[in-house]
C-alpha cells in the first residue's frame, strides 16, 4: 500500500491512501488521523488501510485527484531519525574530502547520526538557506519507517519491524561540517531539515526489488534538469536496513515513526571510484563525492555546491518505468526571516 500525508494547515498533516500508480487519493483520516497515530497502532489499523488502498485502487469508493505537489513528507515530524551511512565508499570519498582518516571498523560497524525530526519539508518545499557560502549539497538516499523496536533487538526483529520505504534528500551545508566535526560532537548546524518523498510505500509495493533490506533499484537525481545520478541502492549497501535499525537499537528501543535512513546512495566502478553518467558510470547522489574525485583526478574540485535558483530531483522506479514514491523536487533559495 502507497500512503501519504497532505497539507491541511494542520501540522501533521492528513493522512491519505494513494493509488499505485499515484493518481488517485481516499481520505484516511476517519480511520486515524495521522501516520503517526496509525504507526502507534498498526496491528490493528493496517488491514483497514489497506481496504482503503484496495478500494481506491479499483475505484470502488471515492476518491481525490493526488497532486504530489500537496503532499508534506509522510511524516511531517517524527520522534526519532537517525540517518547511516551504509555506502561506506561515500563515507570514504567524502572524509578524503576533508583529509580525515577512514578507520578500519567502518567496514564492520555502521555510521549513525542522530538528525533533527521536529521539522521537516515537504517534497516540493523549497531549500531555504542564509548564506550560501555554507556549501549548500543534496544527499539522495532510502529509508524505512519502523514499529516499535526492543532495546537490543536482533536482526530478524529489526527486519520484522520495517513498515514503510521512502526516499530522502538529506540536506548537508558542507562548509560548515569541519568546523563542526573538529569540536568532537557530532552534526547539528550543517544539517538542516531533511525533505522525504511525496509517498512511503509497504514493502510489498517493491516486489522483487526488495529483498527484506535492500531496495535493488537506481535512485535516479537530476540536478538543474539535467541527470546527476542512478546508482542502484541494492549495490555496495555494506549495511542493510535490518543491520541499520539492530545498530540503533543496541542501547535503546526505538519507538514506532523512527526513522532510519542509508546514506547517501553511492556506488563504484570497476572496484573504484564512481563515474559520472556522461562517462559511463552510474553518477553520484551527492556533490561532495564528484568534488572529491574531481579533486583526486585534477588536484581540486570543478563542480561548485548548490547556489540559488538550483534545482534537484530525486525519485525511483520501478522495472515499467513508473514512478514508486513520487518525485522529490527542491529549489535553493534565500531565506528571509
Amino acid at each position: 500500500m502507497k500512503l501519504a500525508t497532505l497539507k491541511d494547515g494542520m501540522r501533521d498533516g492528513k493522512l491519505v491512501v494513494v493509488s499505485r500508480d499515484l493518481t488517485r487519493y481516499a481520505d484516511a483520516s476517519f480511520l486515524v488521523p495521522t501516520l503517526q497515530a496509525a504507526l502507534d497502532d498498526w496491528q490493528r489499523i493496517s488491514p483497514h488501510l489497506e481496504a482503503l488502498y484496495e478500494g481506491v485502487e479499483h475505484r470502488s469508493i471515492p476518491y481525490d485527484r493526488f497532486h504530489e505537489h500537496h503532499a508534506h513528507s509522510p511524516l511531517p515530524r517524527a520522534y526519532q531519525w537517525a540517518d547511516g551511512s551504509a555506502y561506506v565508499n561515500h563515507v570514504e570519498l567524502v572524509r578524503k574530502a576533508r583529509g580525515a582518516e577512514m578507520p578500519a571498523n567502518l567496514w564492520t560497524d555502521p555510521l549513525m547520526y542522530q538528525g533533527g525530526s521536529d521539522s521537516f519539508l515537504g517534497p516540493r518545499d523549497p531549500i531555504l538557506i542564509g548564506d550560501i557560502t555554507w556549501g549548500v549539497d543534496m544527499e539522495g538516499e532510502i529509508a524505512v519507517i519502523v514499529g516499535d523496536v526492543p532495546q537490543g533487538a536482533t536482526v530478524d526483529e529489526a527486519r520484522a519491524a520495517i513498515r514503510l520505504v521512502m526516499l530522502v534528500n538529506d540536506i548537508s551545508l558542507r562548509g560548515l561540517i569541519p568546523g563542526e566535526l573538529a569540536k568532537g560532537f557530532g552534526f547539528f548546524q550543517s544539517k538542516p531539515s531533511s525533505a522525504f518523498s511525496p509517498v512511503a510505500v509497504t514493502p510489498d509495493e517493491l516486489g522483487e526489488a526488495w529483498d527484506g533490506g535492500k531496495v535493488h533499484l537506481p535512485l535516479l537525481v537530476e540536478y538543474n534538469g539535467k541527470p546527476f545520478g542512478r546508482a542502484n541502492a541494492g549495490v555496495d549497501m555494506t549495511f542493510d536496513f535490518p543491520t541499520l535499525i539492530a545498530h540503533a537499537a543496541k542501547t535503546r528501543p526505538l519507538c514506532a515513526g523512527t526513522i532510519i535512513g542509508s546514506g547517501t546512495v553511492s556506488n563504484k566502478l570497476d572496484g573504484g571510484p564512481g563515474k559520472p553518467i556522461a562517462e559511463g558510470g552510474a553518477g553520484y547522489s551527492c556533490i561532495a563525492e564528484i568534488r572529491t574525485i574531481e579533486t583526486l583526478e585534477h588536484g581540486a574540485p570543478k563542480t561548485p555546491f548548490m547556489h540559488f535558483g538550483d534545482t534537484v530531483r530525486i525519485e525511483m522506479k520501478d522495472k515499467d518505468g513508473h514512478s514508486i514514491f513520487g518525485a522529490i523536487e527542491q529549489k535553493v533559495e534565500k531565506y528571509e526571516r
